[in-house]
């Protein structure tokens, strides 16, 4: 079996991040990853996962490997990423943590714009909960949380000095978790000897792609997932196109709308959770090259 050697980001923000540019969409999120050369890329919106039905048709139709997931903020106000092989898995996971949410109010003067949107870059909801607060939950609390419903979970930019286990905490703590990124190479304090991953934390386009990883996998897995991935965006585009137009199509109905919706169930499930799984077994292997421009801050 060969060995194939992916271009991966594993950390973007679509228009749903309240810190993030109107026109990150999950579609040209994945025009522009394809267009720089990406293989594989994650969706990790703050502390939500609505986007990532548009983003999964989005990457289908561009040929373009996607895992789902969520950037979380902990109430010591420290990042972790928490991915997911199916939009449904993220989509389930992301309902429990908007219950976990502060009953904030959306200002978009103060925080900017919190836009669902489908793969078609219809608005379907603006989003009224304020998305980047910090959760009712610690870091340990999240992270056994991610773990315990099959997530990868990963220790956000772990050297920064905001939103990280070094500005917060000065240490990481043990945990769960699969591999850390971060923005140089990090000290043992900050990884607990796992493997450090670099990713572009896009929130604007000239962002995307500007951070990648370099993953080795095993090249079975990368096919079969390609190959049902191309039939999924084929059964996808015969459903009809939807009606056109930028404006808020009535009611949206949150995350039990978009659960509810059919095009998930073409989502080629066990070819995405066996990929996803030699993600993992990458990523504690160590099998990878990350792409560390910045200087480490410790």
């Amino acid at each position: 079996m060969g060995v194939l050697r992916l271009r991966a980001d594993l950390h973007n923000h679509s228009c749903l991040s309240p810190c993030g540019d109107l026109s990150m969409s999950p579609t040209l999120l994945a025009e522009t990853a394809a267009a720089r050369g990406l293989d594989l890329m994650a969706l990790t919106d703050h502390n939500a996962t609505l986007n990532c039905p548009a983003f999964a048709i989005a990457c289908a139709g561009r040929g373009l490997i996607p895992l789902f997931g969520l950037e979380l903020c902990s109430a010591e106000e420290v990042h972790l990423l928490a991915l997911f092989p199916t939009p449904r898995k993220a989509l389930e996971f992301g309902a429990i943590i908007h219950d976990l949410l502060p009953l904030l109010p959306w200002d978009p003067g103060s925080f900017g714009d919190q836009v669902v949107v489908d793969e078609e870059e219809g608005v379907l909801e603006l989003h009224e909960r304020w998305l980047g607060a910090a959760l009712d939950a610690p870091l340990g609390d999240l992270a056994e949380m991610a773990h315990k419903a099959g997530a990868i979970v990963i220790p956000a930019h772990v050297d920064r000095g905001m939103f990280s286990v070094y500005s917060q905490l000065g240490f990481l703590p043990p945990g769960p978790y699969d591999a850390v990124e971060s923005l140089g190479p990090p000290p043992l304090s900050l990884t607990l000897g796992l493997s450090a991953i670099s990713g572009s934390d896009a929130h604007y386009p000239e962002h995307i792609g500007r951070r990648p990883t370099i993953i080795a996998m095993p090249e079975e897995g990368v096919g079969a997932l390609r190959t049902a991935l191309a039939n999924f965006a084929a059964i996808v585009a015969g459903f009809g196109a939807k009606d056109e137009g930028g404006e808020p199509k009535g009611e949206f109905g949150g995350y039990a709308e978009l659960l509810a919706d059919p095009r998930l169930e073409a989502y080629p499930a066990s070819e995405a959770e066996a990929f996803f799984e030699d993600v993992r077994r990458a990523l504690r292997a160590g099998k990878l090259e990350p792409t560390h421009l910045a200087k480490p801050l410790v």
